[in-house]
């Protein structure tokens, strides 16, 4: 990838330039970027040592944590560090490599969240067929695809916005690299640009949730025809998480990205943004774990082991 432009580095403008928010901002992004990290490895590693939950369903919910995990630390450190020391500059390589890897986790996100709830629609639609449909192969090659597709889209966006020169401005109004308020700082034709993001998005996005929306209409046929009360409130119960979070997580990329630029606000986009890059990311494990019994469960038994080893050690 060429530099073809006069600026070296850029400066995000950030959040807000009211000094009085500085301190309680400051503090609000340390608590959700530690609820993240604790939240998001906590669940990969209960995940992982309890074997009663090495399923499909976990295995994306996992990979779903280090996707959040992931995205969310390309972000939100940089917006803490710029709160601590005032400085601002990210380098043009930097900005190159938080555009790419929060770009390629949050479309590899989109292709999991469509991956478990086809997983949801096998474990209520065939439950007697699920071990053959969802087999360890199959989820391998779903998580894969996602990652492949996620990190080789993302490479095309990053591409095309850094092949551009940029000579009006280095000041990026925005807390983070994202492609619209970087592509407003262009002197060149943006033209192709907005068209492949648009497109890119609009598939991206037009595909996973054409996945979930059929999945959960015939997860929905099939909960009515159930006439068990507890086998309709345990089908609820089983797919209730993944809805929240594909609820929140479709909605903020529809309002960002799925728009002409003529609409974007970037006083408007960079609420939309901390909501898209810190809340979810620290909001996924909470929803899964506080619902699940099955998480609590393991957890409690995680907890007991490390007390245990402690005892031991001392």
């Amino acid at each position: 990838m060429e530099n073809k432009s006069e600026v070296t580095e850029f400066i995000l403008v950030g959040l807000t330039d009211v000094p009085a928010l500085r301190v309680p901002l400051l503090l609000i992004f340390i608590l959700i970027y530690f609820v993240t990290v604790v939240g998001n490895l906590g669940m990969i590693v209960i995940i992982a040592l309890d074997p009663h939950l090495h399923t499909p369903m976990y295995f994306f919910l996992s990979h779903l944590s280090l996707a959040d995990f992931v995205y969310a630390s390309s972000v939100t450190p940089k917006v803490i560090a710029s709160f601590l020391t005032g400085n601002k500059i990210i380098s043009y390589n930097d900005c190159a490599a938080q555009m790419f890897f929060f770009i390629a986790l949050d479309i590899s996100e989109n292709y999991l969240l469509a991956a478990m709830a086809f997983d949801r629609y096998a474990a209520v639609c065939k439950p007697l067929h699920y071990t053959t449909i969802m087999t360890s192969t199959v989820c391998n090659l779903l998580a894969i695809s996602s990652y492949v597709c996620g990190f080789a889209k993302s490479s095309v966006h990053v591409a095309l916005t850094f092949r551009l020169s940029f000579c009006r401005s280095n000041m990026v109004n925005h807390f983070f690299c994202d492609i619209p308020p970087v592509l407003a700082l262009s002197c060149s034709d943006i033209h192709t640009n907005e068209i492949v993001l648009f497109i890119l998005a609009a598939t991206d996005v037009g595909f996973a949730l054409l996945v979930v929306l059929n999945s959960y209409l015939l997860i929905f046929v099939a909960i009515l025809r159930m006439r068990s009360a507890e086998g309709r409130k345990k089908a609820y119960s089983t797919c209730a998480s993944h809805l929240v979070t594909v609820s929140m997580f479709y909605g903020t990329v529809i309002f960002m990205y799925l728009q002409p630029n003529s609409n974007h606000s970037m006083s408007t986009d960079k609420i939309a943004s901390v909501f898209y890059t810190m809340i979810i990311p620290m909001l996924n494990p909470l929803v899964y774990s506080l619902r699940n019994k099955k998480v609590k469960s393991a957890f409690k038994k995680v907890a007991e082991r490390v007390k245990s080893s402690l005892g031991l050690a001392s």
